[in-house]
């Protein structure tokens, strides 16, 4: 039904209070809320457990708490201003996801879903009066500046926003592009706040990304948005002619911190790799709204090997496609236990008086499960560095998160398809591994272990990337350390 062309999945970790934007469907919303809006009324109405006396009582409530801080507040507060206060609390008191915003913040989304604003291209997520970095947007001001997942921003030019509504925190953050701002960061394990000036641009969103390594093809997707389907066959394609018409070393798909987006776009990628099945299910409130989607019946890489990246930082509609790929035993999934959101937002607006994100429903991968508040589990565990990341965010970690109800199991069906070579790979890079340097892949552990896994799958030869390391260090021994210390005495 049209309803369903407004669901969004994704940008979870969005909320609608970042400077990244969501991506409702294009064209028809607006035809989508109003068929929304009939459907809440009818099912109001005819709820025999729904008591009007009850709601006309707290309703009476609410209006002389209105009353009480409009008249006595120790600063003058405007009724639109109390409103706005009670829907947001209204809204996100339910769940992390579900939120009002007002006709400007409504405006300002929409501006964004054109793939195109003026920011820094910063995820963020507020948590206990704090704004904290969800990721930064590959090749962006914040991405350039080295801002990671798990950032606490403290203050913007100097002046301190820590306890300040988010909104006005990104308000801030944005602004024409070439003008500078620099902002605060805690980070953890640094003892010192990073500061860091940067200069807002206008913000592209990209698509896709592709690499070829030796005959292995690299594609990254950083958010669904759109194009994501289209381009992913383009880079495919791509990819093809420049290994003179086929990867024979197989082909590595990189979802890690990629929070989400459309729906439609998730299942058409998943479907780009698995020929029949179920893609997704949806379980709203009411059975009539649930739905199933399954593949459209072709497998553009007609079995290639592939192996699929994923993060903490990977959420929604990327955790849709692990999972598919994960039950199907398409892929093999490598990295660290994904972000954990498994609910579905609608975008409702209210026409002059903004839009409502509502969460509307759960969804459930092809095996039956529900990843809510769990992430997926991949299948062969490869952390990106030797350190814990001690400021990782994920859905579990949020207050008030929607209960984990309604699937049939909470785990992937078991493999005996793995390859050999799955169980021998390191979990965490060695002492001596290289800096991590966005620049050079070949700092990037996860993805060389990837490369060598899907190769070793494809059956050409897969060099352990470890191996061509220069010898690491001799660590100094504890009876060293005092005899040291002793001669610089002297």
């Amino acid at each position: 039904m049209t309803f369903r062309t407004a669901l969004l999945f994704g940008a979870a970790v969005l909320s609608g209070l970042t400077l990244a934007p969501e991506f409702p469907a294009a064209g028809g919303h607006y035809g989508v809320i109003a068929e929304a809006h009939a459907e809440t009324a009818l099912v109001s109405s005819t709820d025999p457990k729904v008591s009007h006396a009850e709601t006309y009582k707290l309703l009476t409530l609410f209006g002389s708490i209105f009353d009480l801080v409009r008249a006595n507040y120790v600063d003058p507060v405007s009724d639109r201003e109390l409103i706005t206060n009670a829907l947001n609390g209204m809204l996100s008191g339910l769940d992390p996801h579900s939120s009002y915003m007002t006709e400007k913040q409504y405006a300002d989304m929409q501006v964004q879903t054109t793939g195109k604003f003026g920011g820094l291209g910063l995820e963020v997520q507020g948590e206990d009066g704090h704004v904290r970095v969800v990721s930064p947007i590959d090749g962006t001001p914040a991405w350039r500046a080295g801002i990671k997942p798990g950032d606490y921003i403290v203050a913007i030019d100097g002046h301190n926003i820590d306890g300040s509504p988010l909104n006005d925190a990104v308000e801030k953050m944005r602004g024409k592009p070439d003008t500078k701002i620099t902002l605060t960061l805690i980070r953890a394990k640094t003892p010192k706040p990073v500061i860091v000036t940067l200069t807002r641009e206008i913000i592209h969103i990209e698509a896709v990304k592709s690499a070829l390594y030796d005959k292995t093809g690299y594609i990254r997707i950083p958010q669904f948005t759109e194009d994501t389907s289209e381009e992913l066959h383009k880079a495919y394609d791509d990819l093809l002619k420049k290994a003179g018409g086929k990867l024979t070393g197989g082909l590595v798909l990189d979802l890690r911190n990629d929070p989400g987006g459309l729906l439609t776009q998730a299942i058409d990628v998943a479907s780009s790799f698995i020929s029949n099945g179920e893609i997704v299910s949806t379980r709203a409130r009411h059975p009539k709204d649930s739905q199933r989607w399954d593949a459209k019946g072709h497998d553009m890489t007609d079995g290639m090997p592939i192996v699929v990246l994923i993060n903490g930082g990977s959420a929604s509609a990327s955790e849709i496609v692990s999972g598919a790929l994960q039950d199907h035993q398409r892929a093999v999934l490598i990295g660290t236990k994904t972000f954990g959101k498994g609910s579905v937002q609608t975008i409702m607006p209210i026409p002059g008086n903004g839009a409502v994100r509502l969460t509307t429903a759960r969804y459930y991968t092809p095996s039956g499960r529900s990843i809510q508040g769990l992430g997926i589990v991949p299948d062969v565990s490869v952390k990106e560095s030797r350190e814990e990341p001690a400021f990782s965010i994920r859905e579990a970690d949020l207050s008030h998160i929607l209960k984990n109800q309604g699937g049939n199991q909470t785990k992937p069906p078991q493999r005996s398809d793995l390859p050999p070579l799955a169980s021998k790979l390191p979990e965490e890079p060695p002492a001596n591994w290289p800096a991590f340097d966005v620049t050079k892949p070949t700092t990037d552990f996860q993805l060389q272990e990837g490369l060598r896994l899907v190769r070793s799958m494809a059956g050409v030869t897969a060099p352990d990337p470890v191996a061509a390391l220069p010898p690491a260090p001799t660590p100094v021994s504890d009876k060293t350390t005092p005899v040291k210390n002793e001669a610089s005495h002297h």
